[in-house]
C-alpha cells in the first residue's frame, strides 16, 4: 500500500480511541509504511496530543491582511460566547477570540459548561491564564495563538498589549474556592503563588477603541499597572451574584478607578452555556444597581469610536444572549 493511500478507518462503526480520526488499523499501516515498529510508536507517543493540525481552514485571510498597507476606519464587532469569552472583529476584519472555555479535564471542579466551546474561525486566539474556564485554546480554528502573552503585538489594524499580573487569590463570596489550593499544598497569593495563579490582562486597541480584558485579575494590582493600562473605553469585568472572583465593592472600585465608557460583566451564570454546578450566579443584581445600564437583546455589539466617546460608565449586559456557533 502506498503512503498516499492511507486513510483513517472506522471499525465497528466507531473511531478507535487511539486518536481522533485515526484507527488502530491505519496506525499500524502507517507505522509499517514508515518502517517503524508500531510497539515503539505506541510506547513513545505523548499522553496528550495536539489536535490543531485537524482544524479546518487555512491562513489565507491572514495573508490577505498582512499584504495590506492601509486599513479603513469603521465599527468594532464584539460577540459574546459566554463566561469570559469574546470575539473581537476589527474594522479591517481581523478577528481574535479571548478566553475560550472548557470543563476541567481532571473532573475535580465538576461540570461547568453545557457544551464544548464552538470551533469558531478566528485569526488569533488568546488566553489570560491557565484555568480550565479560560484556556480551551485548541477549540477556535485560528492561525495564531497568544497564550498569556506579555508585551506588545501588532497585526493588521489590531494593537495588543499584555500586562503580567496575578489572579484574584482571596474569594470574596460565599464559596471559598481558593482554600482548595492550600489543600494541595500550594499558595494562592503572591509572591509565592502557584504558577496557575499568574495572570495576563490585555488591552486591545482597534477602530479607535481600547478594550481592557480584566480576566480573573486581582482587584488591587500595583500602581504601575494602572499607569501602564492608561485610558480605557471598554472594560470587561468578572462580577457575578456569588462574587466568585470580585465582590460588588471591588468591581465598583475598579470601574471608578478606570472610568471606562462601557462596562461589560463576565464570569457569571447564564442558562445558555453554564450549569449551576459552577456555583456562579447571574450578574443581574450588580448590573441593576448601577446608574446606567442596558440589558442587551443579542449576543453581539457594533461599536463606533464616535459613539463610545460620549458614554460614561454605561453597563452593557449580555445576560444569556450567547454565541453558540
Amino acid at each position: 500500500m502506498k503512503k498516499t493511500e492511507l486513510k483513517p478507518t472506522r471499525l465497528d462503526g466507531r473511531r478507535d480511541e487511539l486518536a481522533p480520526g485515526l484507527s488502530r488499523r491505519s496506525f499500524f499501516m502507517a507505522a509499517g509504511a514508515a518502517g517503524v515498529g508500531a510497539s515503539a510508536l505506541l510506547s513513545s507517543r505523548a499522553e496528550a496530543q495536539s489536535t490543531d493540525w485537524m482544524q479546518p481552514g487555512n491562513n489565507n485571510h491572514v495573508l490577505e491582511l498582512q499584504e495590506k498597507t492601509s486599513f479603513e476606519s469603521g465599527e468594532v464587532g464584539l460577540d459574546y460566547y459566554g463566561h469570559c469569552a469574546f470575539k473581537i472583529t476589527s474594522p479591517a476584519g481581523a478577528t481574535l477570540v479571548i478566553d475560550p472555555w472548557r470543563d476541567d479535564p481532571s473532573g475535580a471542579w465538576g461540570l461547568w459548561f453545557k457544551m464544548k466551546f464552538p470551533e469558531t474561525l478566528a485569526d488569533i486566539t488568546m488566553s489570560t491564564h491557565t484555568h480550565f474556564d479560560h484556556d480551551a485554546i485548541d477549540r477556535p480554528a485560528s492561525t495564531m495563538v497568544l497564550d498569556r502573552m506579555v508585551g506588545q503585538f501588532e497585526f493588521a489594524d489590531l494593537k495588543i498589549h499584555g500586562f503580567a499580573d496575578k489572579h484574584a487569590c482571596l474569594a470574596p463570596g460565599w464559596y471559598n474556592w481558593t482554600n482548595a489550593i492550600a489543600e494541595f499544598g500550594a499558595k494562592a497569593c503572591p509572591p509565592d503563588n502557584v504558577g496557575h495563579m499568574d495572570m495576563v490582562t490585555y488591552v486591545i486597541e482597534t477602530g479607535g477603541i481600547r478594550t481592557l480584558i480584566w480576566g480573573d485579575n486581582r482587584p488591587n494590582p500595583p500602581e504601575a499597572f494602572w499607569d501602564a493600562v492608561g485610558k480605557v473605553d471598554v472594560l470587561t469585568l468578572p462580577v457575578d451574584g456569588s462574587q466568585h472572583i470580585l465582590s460588588y465593592e471591588q468591581g465598583n472600585a475598579i470601574v471608578e478607578r478606570l472610568k471606562p465608557k462601557i462596562v461589560i460583566p463576565t464570569h457569571y451564570l447564564n442558562e445558555t452555556t453554564t450549569y449551576t454546578l459552577s456555583t456562579l450566579q447571574t450578574a443581574d443584581e450588580w448590573v441593576k444597581s448601577q446608574k446606567s445600564y442596558k440589558m442587551l437583546d443579542s449576543s453581539g455589539l457594533k461599536l463606533a469610536a464616535s459613539d463610545v466617546s460620549g458614554m460614561d460608565r454605561e453597563f452593557m449586559y449580555f445576560g444569556a444572549n450567547v454565541e453558540t456557533a
